[in-house]
């Protein structure tokens, strides 16, 4: 399916800090994050504990979606959505700015 450029242009992507990420008490995948996006932080939630390591994501910088529905996971409101790519073995990647490129910065 194709989209119009009009509304891609409606997806709100930025840059995001990691500035804390903890696995969520009685989840076997989830961690929360809290993330820096220059004018502000959001919470977010993702199912990367198979890939990822909470400790190993704080401090780096990663691709955020701030315009999406607010979604509860056991209980934990995530505020945006990192973006990952997945191959067909199944292993997943966050995906992150090649170059540092300041927190809140957009996506085109």
């Amino acid at each position: 399916m194709e989209i119009s450029f009009e509304d891609f242009q409606k997806l709100d992507m930025r840059i995001g800090k990691v500035l804390e990420a903890e696995q969520i008490p009685g989840s076997k995948n989830l961690i929360r994050m809290i993330v820096d996006f220059g004018v502000e932080k959001r919470q977010a939630v993702a199912g990367l504990l198979k890939w990822y390591k909470p400790q190993d994501l704080i401090g780096k910088k990663y691709a955020f979606i701030l315009n999406i529905q607010k979604k509860k996971f056991m209980g934990v409101e995530s505020q945006c959505m990192i973006l990952a790519a997945e191959d067909d073995k199944g292993n997943v990647v966050a995906l992150q700015p090649e170059k540092d490129i300041g927190e809140g910065s957009r996506i085109h």
